[in-house]
């Protein structure tokens, strides 16, 4: 067994498996904290490293591109201390850190692990039900399906629509941006009909607007990452160019978002929509001209 155990947490190799257990100290984000402890198995890690710094160093690992969830659904957007597979390590502790790293990387060579990018995901993402209540709404997941409860600060074209309620079975992707404090994020809910909408996050009715507190909002990457594990893997979809999450490059074939059975159909219920909304009041005439010319330039934009 090599381990190392330092106040932002332990990570203990078997041999078989890098079992990574957040710690309790307040310094420990929030994120890390409740996405709790993560059982990395040896097939799903490409490299580990020990980055010795003049004060403190890092454990880094890095996993097998498409064996985890989590990486897939943030495209490596987690804020770096957020990061679960990343070890700050006391200067004192640095042979321990170099230890283990040096075992994970022998038992690597030893198992002869590849290098190329996993046919499924190899970790299992958060446990589900999850919910989280984040600055645009309350979003939930038990496994079938998406639940989107707005709060009273949302804008009303999503509040008119009441609750939104989305089958697995009838989504594509998951497109997430964290909330930096500095810009604003959104989790989107990509579904067949509204793979051709564009409109801005405040006024989709798939999407949560994420502009409050960053520390909270970030949560909001388990229920990104609990509904990813359960959408077809990456690699088994085809068609077009794959645009690499992590390092933003041509890699694989791109998902391909299977289009809707008629997209004209999916444009002219939409605007009808708009209009009933615009017509008992519940849009003002700027807010339907402004959501019309947006549902309008993504329509033409993917035709």
């Amino acid at each position: 067994m090599a381990e190392i155990i330092q106040r932002d947490g332990t990570w203990a190799f078997d041999g078989t498996t890098v079992r990574i257990t957040p710690g309790l100290h307040r310094s420990v984000p929030l994120f890390r904290q409740t996405y709790g402890e993560v059982a990395v198995p040896l097939e799903a890690v490409a490299g580990v490293v020990y980055e010795p710094e003049r004060k403190r160093g890092r454990l880094r690992m890095r996993l097998r591109e498409g064996a985890d969830p989590l990486l897939q659904a943030t495209g490596g957007r987690l804020p770096d201390a957020a990061d679960p597979y990343r070890l700050a390590v006391d200067i004192d502790r640095s042979g321990v850190a170099e230890y283990v790293a040096e075992e994970i990387r022998h038992a690597l060579l030893l198992d002869e692990v590849p290098k190329e990018p996993s046919k499924a995901y190899l970790l299992p993402g958060p446990p589900v039900p999850v919910s989280v209540r984040s600055s645009d709404g309350t979003v939930s997941f038990d496994g079938g399906q998406v639940r989107i409860d707005w709060s009273d600060t949302s804008d009303r074209v999503k509040r008119a629509t009441g609750p939104r309620i989305i089958g697995v079975g009838d989504l594509v992707d998951v497109e997430w941006l964290p909330n930096s404090g500095y810009e604003e994020g959104f989790l989107r809910f990509v579904t067949r009909e509204t793979a051709f909408s564009k409109l801005p996050p405040e006024k989709d009715p798939y999407a949560l607007d994420l502009w409050g507190s960053a520390r909270r909002d970030l949560l909001t990457a388990l229920v990104a990452t609990a509904v990813t594990a359960r959408l077809p893997h990456p690699s088994t979809r085809t068609g077009g160019t794959y645009t690499d999450r992590h390092v933003g490059r041509p890699r694989h074939p791109e998902p391909a978002v299977p289009p809707p059975p008629d997209h004209h159909d999916v444009l002219l219920r939409r605007l009808r929509e708009l209009g009933e909304l615009h017509r008992d009041g519940v849009l003002t005439d700027e807010e339907f001209a402004m959501t019309k010319a947006a549902v309008l330039s993504g329509f033409q934009q993917d035709r």
